[in-house]
């Protein structure tokens, strides 16, 4: 197996892993309800996706 011949600064360490961050999420707003939600995510308050029921939320008094 190969062994490095020169130790990588930190400079050069960091330069390469600048890409190396998180993505912020794309939210969008329920069509239903309006509450906010991520992109391609069922909405959490209604239960609805892209204008459809896709889950029954249970609804306590």
């Amino acid at each position: 197996m190969a062994h490095p011949k020169h130790k990588t600064s930190k400079a050069r360490r960091d330069k390469r892993r600048s890409h190396h961050k998180a993505a912020i999420a794309t939210l969008a707003t329920c069509s239903n309800c309006g509450a906010t939600v991520k992109y391609h995510t069922v909405c959490g308050e209604c239960g609805y996706y892209r204008g459809k029921l896709a889950i029954e939320k249970n609804v306590t008094v």
